[in-house]
């Protein structure tokens, strides 16, 4: 059964990480979490260590700012969090590779991070480190540019999650999350599969009637994963661009939570493998990639 008894959050000191443990500290109240506060400090380029001004020289400067975040990261987000148990690490690599392998060693099982971007661009920007994050974590990950936009604690709320599924290898541990989630909250559970737009992709006319099967497979395919997962949530079947109706359907259902699926090390499985990264962005609540 899934758990949220351990909540990594891996922090750049910025307002984004402020608004993401706010989330955290809703998340952690509700199922009772120990959260890690993770802040990876990129080691000095090689380039620097052979200036005139010497590699000593360098190094004093390094080690120096190293002390001085290990004293940030002792009181940060204090206020925020106080109502949970704690953990603050501060380790020193690629900040990707060391948050994936830090969550793989001590068995996280949530990784809570915004996005970023910047002006009027900001929801069509997806951060690198958050983006190899996403395709390297073995658990679970939060993510979206509303978590630097979280609102404050007593109105963050989960009554509505949407599951976004493609029906591939990985739409039943998809629903089987969203499933315990929306329980474990008492959130109203919806499903959705969006099957492709024949026209848009060949520009050519359909029958209609072609559409229909369409949907009807996709019915079949949904009872035997509901049979699976042992659950029967609302269902909805559109048609059309991925990413435009299952944000769409978000945003007319009011979510809170969308939950898509994600494959291993090796990518996000069948159609949501080419738009996830597009889904986060322009999604209207928050977005678990499982």
């Amino acid at each position: 059964m899934p758990s949220l008894a351990r909540i990594l959050l891996p922090i750049d000191f910025s307002g984004r990480s402020r608004g993401a443990a706010r989330y955290a500290d809703a998340l952690g109240a509700r199922f009772g979490s120990e959260v890690t506060l993770l802040h990876v400090v990129p080691p000095p380029h090689y380039e620097f260590s052979v200036l005139e001004v010497g590699g000593s020289v360098l190094n004093e400067l390094y080690a120096s700012r190293t002390r001085q975040l290990q004293a940030d990261l002792a009181g940060h987000l204090g206020d925020e969090l106080r109502n949970l148990p704690v953990h603050r690490v501060l380790l020193e690599g690629d900040p990707a590779r060391k948050i994936v392998e830090y969550a793989h060693e001590k068995g996280i099982e949530l990784i809570l991070m915004p996005t970023h971007g910047y002006g009027p661009f900001r929801r069509f920007i997806l951060g690198s480190v958050a983006a190899k994050v996403l395709h390297d974590a073995d658990c679970p990950v939060m993510t979206g540019v509303h978590l630097e936009e979280a609102p404050a604690l007593d109105t963050i709320a989960f009554r509505r999650v949407l599951a976004a599924v493609d029906l591939g290898p990985g739409s039943l541990k998809t629903l089987e999350w969203a499933a315990w989630f929306s329980g474990a909250v008492g959130a109203a559970l919806t499903l959705l599969h969006v099957t492709p737009s024949l026209e848009a992709l060949s520009g050519e006319y359909f029958d209609p009637e072609w559409r229909q099967r369409l949907a009807e497979t996709a019915h079949e395919q949904i009872e035997e994963l509901f049979e699976k997962a042992g659950v029967s949530p609302e269902v909805l079947i559109d048609n059309g661009e991925a990413t435009s109706v299952i944000c769409a359907t978000a945003r007319s259902l009011d979510a809170d939570l969308l939950v898509i699926g994600r494959g291993s090390a090796a990518g996000m499985f069948g159609r949501l493998r080419t738009n996830a990264y597009a889904i986060i962005r322009q999604s209207p609540c928050p977005v678990v990639s499982v």
